[in-house]
């Protein structure tokens, strides 16, 4: 299939658009975080003098270093679980391919279909009932429930496209089916592994709805759910607001723009093999 000129040149400019409109609204938090505090800036206009201290300040008002810490127990608790769990099941559906595989892959999928906001009031009963309200075990243990059928689906989707053939030359070799999975397929996952591990933090440091419902404490909470209590304090203060979100969303950008590469191989690794 040939490109024609024009159309590397319509691509490109839809291409430049979609970035501007991506990086428009981090300009127009940046820009607005340096205004004096108190002010309400009009549009993206540059501030004559830029508070740089707005920083510093929305950092120690929100008490982010206690949130920093509990956002990455939080983090600790469910992606190497969420990880560990979703590749070994992948593996059974995908590779070992057990009985019953297709029956458990459709519930899988089912689980896909079910959205945070449906499930919040009977989880905030179950999670009242052991006791666990108030304490980051109500958002590690729901969250990890919650991102399995995503987990499995994306490393499944891995896995049964690994040729029988080196499971085969192992199990001959005498493998066990852990051997298998530890040695032969794990090493060979790296890529798959490296972007599920990314889209579950991402998706846990961005964790709001649960972490607003079920713990009432903002030092418990993920650095996104104490968001909320902070606009609630400073809500009327829209520059400091504005310099809090961006302290809040930093790392994410920080650990995507890290591992942006195997994120992306990950992807076309799929899309060849798919």
């Amino acid at each position: 299939m040939i490109v024609t000129r024009r159309e590397t040149l319509i691509g490109r400019a839809l291409l430049v658009l979609l970035m501007v409109l991506t990086v428009l609204p981090f300009i127009s938090l940046f820009v607005t975080a340096l205004h004096p505090s108190g002010t309400y800036p009009d549009g993206l206009s540059w501030p004559s003098n830029p508070q740089w201290g707005n920083f510093a300040d929305a950092f120690s008002a929100a008490n982010m270093d206690r949130l920093l810490v509990s956002s990455a127990l939080i983090v600790l608790g469910v992606v190497p679980l969420s990880v560990l769990f979703g590749t070994m099941a992948g593996f059974a559906f995908g590779h070992l391919r057990m009985p019953g595989h297709r029956i458990g892959f459709l519930v899988f999928v089912l689980g896909l279909t079910l959205p945070f906001e449906g499930l919040i009031t009977p989880l905030y009963y179950q999670v009242r009932d052991l006791g666990l309200l108030n304490t980051r075990w109500a958002i590690i243990l729901p969250l990890i429930g919650l991102f399995m059928p995503f987990s499995v689906l994306w490393m499944r989707a891995h896995f049964v496209n690994m040729p029988d053939e080196l499971s085969e030359a192992a199990r001959i070799d005498g493998a066990s089916t852990w051997q298998l999975f530890w040695r032969v397929h794990l090493p060979l996952a790296k890529p798959a592994l490296s972007s599920l591990a990314i889209l579950l933090f991402l998706w846990t440091w961005n964790q709001f709805l649960l972490a607003i419902v079920l713990v009432d404490d903002p030092a418990k909470r993920t650095m996104a759910g104490a968001l909320g209590a902070f606009q609630g304090q400073w809500g009327t203060d829209i520059p400091l607001l504005c310099a809090g979100s961006l302290l809040i969303l930093a790392p994410t950008l920080i650990i995507f723009l890290i591992f942006q590469r195997r994120f992306v191989a990950a992807l076309l690794q799929g899309s060849l093999k798919g």
